[in-house]
């Protein structure tokens, strides 16, 4: 009972995105929306749970991001767009950037784990940036979204829609059960007290690794999404501002458990969308209600809502 209604937010989120084109949010353009929330959604689920879980601040996950949209770019330049072939090198090539550079990055901790993963992540956009032969600093647009075994399901907004809902998902349920598992108590103990954890015979390296290159593979997966989703690439997707929203949508959602990643995506993009739409210099007031949200909302959503109902 203690578990249903601690993930109660998570699962009715995802149960009102399941039922959002039933209920007056069928509209082209608010699916498009909806489809941005839930990838971006997905890659701040696997980012929650580097930092909630193992304890790893990562100012340079959209590179993850990045590699996972590349792979599609690449594969599109090869016209090899079956998904069934495309998702697995996405998911793959993040993951081995996240297994390459999580070696090293892995060894510090605190800001230096910070300034390493944000010099790792420049060094990713830099790369992508030239890129000439696929479109540098331009960019690079897809000829056509990815097919799935011979359909065209992706480029139906609502299936496209449920697509997204079912990876989101997918990686809350992965993440979650694997905090919830043995592995997921050690990364906790190391996130506590690695000195601790270490006297009782378990290495914080080999864990934290693992829990990265996992993290990376997600994100991998979201950038397969996030490229099929606006049929275009540009190095923008892995630059360090792109790391920071990820970060901060986590914050704001709370790191206190993974649904918090879930209502700071959704909170985030809709409030972006909605200022964009009533000022001109609408990043002025985002940037502003962001910052009353860290003073106010320590806890983030989640803690705004615990506190609700311990009132209720």
């Amino acid at each position: 009972m203690g578990t249903l209604r601690r993930e109660a937010p998570a699962l009715l989120l995802l149960g009102a995105l399941g039922l959002a084109p039933f209920i007056g949010f069928g509209e082209g353009y608010v699916l498009t929306l909806l489809a941005r929330a839930m990838i971006l959604a997905m890659a701040a689920v696997s980012l929650s749970f580097l930092v909630g879980g193992a304890g790893l601040v990562s100012l340079g996950h959209a590179a993850m991001l990045g590699f996972g949209a590349y792979a599609v770019v690449i594969l599109d330049d090869l016209q090899v767009v079956d998904a069934l072939v495309v998702l697995p090198a996405a998911m793959l090539a993040a993951a081995g950037f996240a297994l390459a550079t999580g070696a090293v990055a892995i060894r510090t901790s605190g800001v230096h784990f910070i300034m390493i993963t944000l010099a790792f992540g420049q060094m990713a956009f830099f790369t992508a940036s030239s890129l000439s032969g696929y479109g540098g600093d331009d960019g690079y647009t897809l000829y056509a979204r990815s097919e799935v075994a011979g359909t065209r399901i992706l480029s139906d907004r609502l299936g496209f829609h449920y697509v997204c809902l079912g990876a989101l998902t997918l990686a809350w349920l992965v993440c979650r059960m694997l905090l919830a598992s043995r592995f997921g108590r050690v990364l906790r103990a190391v996130r506590g007290n690695p000195l601790r954890a270490q006297a009782l015979g378990f290495s914080p390296y080999p864990y934290r690794l693992v829990a990265y290159v996992i993290a990376g593979a997600i994100a991998g997966a979201a950038g397969f999404l996030f490229a099929n989703a606006t049929e275009f690439v540009a190095p923008a997707y892995i630059s360090w501002q792109r790391s920071g929203e990820l970060l901060f949508m986590v914050i704001l959602g709370g790191i206190s458990g993974l649904h918090g990643a879930l209502l700071g995506a959704l909170g985030f993009v809709l409030l972006e969308e909605w200022l964009s739409h009533q000022w001109e210099h609408w990043r002025i007031a985002f940037g502003v209600l962001l910052i009353l949200a860290v003073v106010f909302m320590p806890g983030g959503f989640t803690g705004l809502l615990a506190r609700g109902l311990r009132r209720g």
